[in-house]
């Protein structure tokens, strides 16, 4: 049985969630506030994380940081739930590692659908590219622990970051455009700023080397070696 955990501090949206849930077979746990969703996650490790982003002492955005720096939930699907309209908050949401999120007020159907979705992607992937390793050079990307390797060193990035590597990676030298990037690492239904890719991009020269990944103006992007 799938375990979702839905963490937000109004408990009529903890049941009314909970309830649709568990209608559709899933195994669902709840907490009330970032902390205890932290502690809850470390103890039941759940398939998916739904995270309010508007939370006292730890708002949703923090929580999914937390979360991604640990090694166990590097795969872990993370939707948020936003106010309609707010875009700063679902750039934000995204950009901390979120792979989705579901704007307030919540329709069931469209959050069971949302939800049956990015759980079908991430089984496709997995299923896909499972003990998938790429080496280039000295570089090595391993798909099945989400590491990267460079000579000895072992570099860890957010699942975003190493989604959209891994991509890149390969097949080197092919250019891809902005929106099979969108398309591959977001999915059609989320929406996603332009500077939200940039953000990523950036991000990963810091951290594997500016040589890898080059800018094809105006198209997209490359790795190359």
């Amino acid at each position: 049985m799938v375990k979702i955990l839905i963490v937000d501090d109004e408990p009529d949206i903890l049941e009314f969630i909970k309830y649709n849930l568990t209608q559709e077979g899933y195994q669902v746990f709840t907490a009330r506030n970032g902390r205890e969703g932290i502690d809850m996650a470390k103890r039941e490790n759940p398939a998916l994380i739904i995270l309010d982003i508007m939370m006292p002492e730890l708002d949703g955005v923090e929580v999914c940081r937390q979360l991604r720096k640990s090694k166990q939930f590097k795969q872990t699907l993370i939707a948020f739930l936003t106010a309609r309209n707010e875009d700063y908050s679902q750039i934000a949401a995204l950009e901390s590692g979120g792979d989705d999120y579901i704007t307030k007020p919540i329709r069931p159907r469209v959050l069971v659908s949302r939800i049956k979705a990015l759980l079908r992607r991430s089984e496709r992937i997995t299923a896909e590219e499972q003990n998938s390793i790429i080496q280039i050079g000295d570089l090595q990307i391993d798909k099945h622990k989400v590491m990267v390797f460079r000579g000895a060193e072992s570099i860890s990035l957010p699942k975003k970051e190493f989604e959209l590597l891994f991509m890149l990676a390969s097949v080197p030298g092919r250019v891809f455009s902005r929106q099979e990037i969108f398309n591959h690492i977001w999915g059609t239904d989320v929406i996603v700023s332009e500077r939200t890719i940039d953000v990523h991009i950036r991000k990963l020269r810091e951290k594997i080397g500016s040589d890898y990944i080059k800018t094809i103006k105006g198209i997209g992007y490359k790795f190359d070696f």
